[in-house]
């Protein structure tokens, strides 16, 4: 686990690897290695959020070490998009004084809601016929109010449930955030608020839609195969948020405030006010999803598989 851990803060070289591959200069097996990985990967089709697309991973590092012959331990450790490391050196001369990036180094944003390409969502007066209605990959800006909840949340719903005892908030035709937000500092409504992985969900994604009349979902990631049959079945809906974006998505949440489960710190359940949240259909009520659809397109382009003729 050490060395996976140094692998993840070593610089992306791969484009250096590529030129010494194009000049014929000698390669060792792990560079060999690397470069093959870096292909196959990208040949997969998978793309960025696994929605498909020629790039999935932008390198690949490969460390050894002399081990027992009995045995052949393998770390993996994927590194996520939005790197957020720094590198410093401790020499035991007192204590360290890292200083704060400049707020003017950072790139200007400056997204605007296209309301050509995206359909504006009121949550408000969300029905379950307007869920049904949406496509895969259709663009939406939510706008009203929106609940949120992750594993902890989840698992006390389910607890309550199975006792008959009645929930501290109404789900009926809401739509629940797959988010922990961070604490505001200063004049901030809430936190950085990007979402989590929603297939830890997977397994309450029945219980909700059944049993609360909760109507759509939104997080990051794709969905198992258990998720989308509850989708498929209630003709419900997950959206998808932007992954490694939390500061970003945070601004669309003009209002925050804790409605249950307070003592959960961070995986209370908020309500937020949200203004032109951008999101993306990932699954829709009839169980289509883009992150099967997306890399099997994708991989179709690449030529990784052949295309069928009818």
């Amino acid at each position: 686990m050490l060395l996976a851990k140094q692998a993840l803060m070593a610089p992306v070289d791969i484009h250096e690897l590529m030129d010494k591959a194009a000049r014929g200069d000698k390669l060792a097996r792990i560079e060999e290695l690397r470069l093959e990985l870096h292909d196959k990967v990208n040949a997969l089709g998978i793309g960025a959020q696994g929605l498909g697309g020629l790039t999935t991973v932008l390198d690949v590092k490969i460390l050894d070490y002399p081990t027992h012959a009995a045995s052949l331990p393998v770390a993996m450790i994927p590194n996520c998009a939005a790197t957020r490391h720094i590198h410093f050196h401790l020499d035991g001369s007192g204590p360290v004084k890292l200083e704060p990036p400049r707020l003017e180094d950072w790139p200007a944003v400056s997204w605007q809601a296209d309301e050509k390409t995206a359909t504006r969502v009121d949550l408000n007066t969300l029905t379950k016929a307007e869920v049904a209605a949406w496509q895969p990959g259709q663009v939406l800006l939510l706008n009203g109010k929106m609940l949120t909840g992750r594993d902890a949340a989840h698992q006390r719903i389910a607890g309550m449930l199975a006792k008959g005892e009645p929930l501290p908030v109404d789900f009926t035709n809401r739509v629940i955030y797959y988010v922990g937000p961070v604490d505001p500092v200063r004049d901030e409504v809430v936190g950085p608020a990007g979402p989590t992985t929603a297939t830890r969900m997977d397994k309450f994604t029945r219980l909700m839609l059944e049993q609360t009349g909760l109507i759509a979902m939104v997080g990051k990631a794709e969905r198992g195969p258990t998720a989308i049959a509850a989708i498929r079945d209630n003709r419900a809906a997950y959206l998808m948020a932007v992954g490694g974006a939390a500061y970003l998505v945070a601004k669309a949440i003009k209002a925050a405030r804790v409605v249950a489960f307070a003592d959960l710190g961070m995986e209370a359940i908020h309500e937020f006010d949200v203004i032109d949240m951008p999101v993306t259909v990932a699954v829709d009520a009839t169980g289509a999803s883009v992150h099967e659809t997306g890399p099997r397109e994708w991989r179709i382009r690449i030529g990784t598989i052949p295309v069928v003729k009818h």
